[in-house]
């Protein structure tokens, strides 16, 4: 992976964790955890929604990366929402 790609997987992560924590109220974590969440989130989504059949949402591969790290996102501040602190 070379640092373009890096930085536009940075860029689609934080914008998926930002949209992640307006869905997802009352479990955000702060700006810049919410960034994190976005990474982590797209690769929670990368693995997951491959595997239960979902290719492809829009036919914009941008839009489709950003479309599926926020639903790992989503998924993930679920789940730490969960996790009693």
């Amino acid at each position: 992976m070379d640092i373009q790609a890096l930085i536009i997987f940075l860029i689609i992560g934080a914008i998926a964790g930002w949209i992640a924590g307006v869905l997802v109220k009352g479990f955000g974590l702060g700006l810049i955890g919410n960034i994190v969440v976005g990474v982590i989130g797209s690769f929670i989504a990368g693995w997951l929604l491959p595997k239960i059949g979902v290719k492809s949402i829009v036919k914009n591969p941008i839009a489709d990366q950003i479309i599926f790290a926020v639903i790992g996102a989503v998924i993930l501040l679920i789940i730490l929402g969960l996790i009693p602190r």
